[in-house]
């Protein structure tokens, strides 16, 4: 056989072979939904140790909590049913009640001042050129990798009745005003609520500088150029820009209002006369001091959901408008 009729033979059977590699390249191919890659059973095993941590470490401490708020218990003897007897009793004590109040009323130093302040400064700071901004952020923040605990011992000794603060004011001539801070009916909750704003405004005026810093410079020009001025920039430039930053710094802001207890633990311990009780405080001192473990446990059933609910409320207040 020649090389030419060696060739004529094989050109169809080359022919074919292109012509079925051809078809099943347009033929479609049937997905399988999974991504390429390993099993999904591989990515579920990475999730594991994080669920179980999870699962012990919080979700099985909430379950006990509220199925011991229907118990009366004294921590050793047996447990007895109580049913709803311990949220009855929130709702009719008056000292339980009062202590919620005064939640609400740190909210107002832990969050609003805050985020006033924070505010405030961010809008100077993007109005006005700051030089060492890197140094005065980290100064700021610094309250919050303090100790609570440490904090609140420093702020006890700064309102002592001989402490720096009472110093200062008769050394100004206004010794008519010195009094003892924390021990006083009037002024005790607002000085433990101050020491939340020193604590939080930091971490509220990190959040809304990294805000405003991705706001672009153009904006700030274009309104410059408008002749708008200090106010009519920080309204129509900063705060549209820091949106997002402001929903978060009040949803941790609030939550640490509610949730206050070492604060008021290291300085006041509830006092004078109950002035300053909040109901991480009240929970604690009726489950190991009172020994009324199926109340205290109702309080802090009453004080996650009551967090819950805030935090889902100012995440659909911020949502809910338009951008």
């Amino acid at each position: 056989m020649t090389a030419a009729s060696r060739e004529a033979e094989g050109a169809p059977v080359e022919d074919a072979a292109a012509s079925s590699l051809l078809d099943a390249a347009a033929r479609p191919h049937r997905s399988t939904g999974r991504a390429p890659g390993e099993p999904h059973l591989v990515a579920w095993l990475f999730l594991l140790p994080g669920a179980v941590a999870y699962v012990v470490f919080t979700l099985f401490p909430v379950v006990q909590t509220v199925r011991l708020s229907f118990y009366t218990w004294d921590g050793i003897t047996s447990k007895t049913w109580a049913g709803l007897d311990n949220y009855r009793q929130i709702l009719h004590s008056t000292e339980i009640r009062q202590g919620f109040l005064h939640s609400v009323e740190l909210i107002l130093f832990y969050s609003v001042l805050s985020i006033g302040i924070g505010l405030l400064l961010t809008a100077l700071m993007m109005h006005t050129r700051v030089r060492f901004l890197t140094f005065f952020r980290a100064v700021l923040f610094m309250p919050q990798t303090i100790a609570t605990v440490v904090v609140a011992q420093a702020f006890t000794w700064i309102y002592a009745p001989q402490g720096p603060l009472n110093s200062f004011l008769r050394a100004i001539g206004a010794g008519s005003f010195a009094k003892v801070w924390l021990g006083d009916f009037t002024w005790a909750l607002p000085a433990v609520g101050l020491i939340g704003t020193w604590i939080t405004f930091g971490l509220v005026l990190i959040l809304l500088l990294a805000g405003a810093q991705r706001i672009p410079v153009e904006l700030y020009e274009a309104a410059r150029v408008d002749g708008a001025g200090f106010f009519r920039e920080f309204f129509a430039v900063t705060l549209p820009g820091v949106r997002n930053e402001l929903l978060v710094a009040a949803t941790l802001t609030t939550i640490t209002a509610l949730r206050n207890f070492d604060i008021v633990y290291n300085t006041t311990s509830g006092g004078p006369a109950g002035h300053t009780e909040v109901p991480s405080w009240l929970m604690f001192q009726n489950a190991f001091q009172f020994h009324q473990v199926g109340l205290g446990a109702a309080i802090a059933t009453v004080l996650t959901v009551i967090i819950s609910l805030v935090a889902f409320g100012i995440s659909r207040f911020y949502t809910s408008e338009p951008t």
